[in-house]
């Protein structure tokens, strides 16, 4: 299987000091995802917990959604025309009776091939196909000191960014604040997936008393993921897009976004942030 970081000889300079030295940088493979046998996508992604991102992914398209409806997955053996395996290749096998996306070419999916569709049709898409409605009874509730104190704890986690300095990140806590799942991937929506399908496999979805944290923006893709697991927060510590936060609103998704330090902004579900009640004026 390949590495999740490789070597590489680099020209550093510095104060114009020139020098020549090896570098770590984060892996980067193609994976090719095929259900039942037929190739269905293909994502650039960090090695390592492969069978979880294709679970994760799935979820995401509304294929699978307990572990009931996953069989197996599997690596290709012979994906090249040596017959060798390059463990770039996984082949999800579902249960009998699970319905099946189109695997036509121009296929109308909204998660990594949504360019050709409009706003409209894309939160249609999560809102007709979203098995886990986010349905957190009674609500679950965050102070700003908790969400303010999650960037730090997921920047903790980031064992392989400390080498690199080339990877996003994404992290599940529980709503005490307890860190209950970190992945990293050069994709962000890839380490998203590799949390979902992990949850997935352990028969936990729905996430419905967890908070989503990811390292740089919230965009409509990762909301939609967020909102197809199930979890009723999504923070990241920066901007959201416009679409990420429509999907929030119609969703009932808490959707929080520049969260550094104390500050931070609620764009959407603001109903589960706890705020202290204002001085008396006296």
């Amino acid at each position: 299987m390949g590495r999740v970081t490789e070597r590489r000889k680099v020209l550093r300079i510095r104060d114009g000091a020139v020098s020549t030295r090896p570098d770590t940088l984060v892996a980067e493979e193609p994976l090719e995802i095929r259900l039942n046998g037929k190739p269905l996508a293909i994502t650039m992604r960090t090695p390592g917990d492969d069978f979880a991102l294709a679970a994760g992914f799935l979820v995401s398209e509304g294929v699978l959604a307990t572990a009931a409806d996953l069989r197996n997955i599997v690596y290709c053996a012979g994906a090249t025309a040596d017959g060798s395996n390059t463990y770039n290749v996984v082949d999800v096998h579902t249960a009998p009776g699970v319905a099946l996306p189109d695997f036509t070419l121009e296929r109308n999916v909204y998660t990594t091939s949504s360019c050709g569709l409009c706003g409209k049709a894309s939160l249609d898409a999560v809102r007709t196909t979203a098995r886990w409605p986010i349905a957190d009874t009674p609500p679950l509730r965050v102070t700003p000191e908790l969400l303010a104190d999650l960037p730090e704890r997921l920047r903790a986690a980031q064992r392989v960014f400390d080498r690199t300095g080339g990877l996003h990140a994404a992290a599940l806590f529980g709503e005490d604040g307890e860190l209950l799942d970190s992945r990293e991937d050069v994709g962000r929506h890839n380490a998203v997936d590799k949390l979902v399908g992990r949850a997935l496999q352990s028969d936990a979805l729905p996430l419905s008393r967890t908070i989503l944290m990811v390292s740089g923006r919230a965009s409509f893709e990762l909301a939609q993921k967020a909102v197809m697991a199930g979890i009723p927060v999504l923070a990241a510590v920066s901007a959201p897009s416009s679409l990420a936060v429509d999907l929030a609103a119609e969703t009932g998704l808490t959707l929080v976004g520049f969260l550094r330090g104390t500050s931070m902004n609620v764009y959407a579900g603001e109903h589960r942030i706890t705020l202290r009640e204002p001085a008396a004026q006296g």
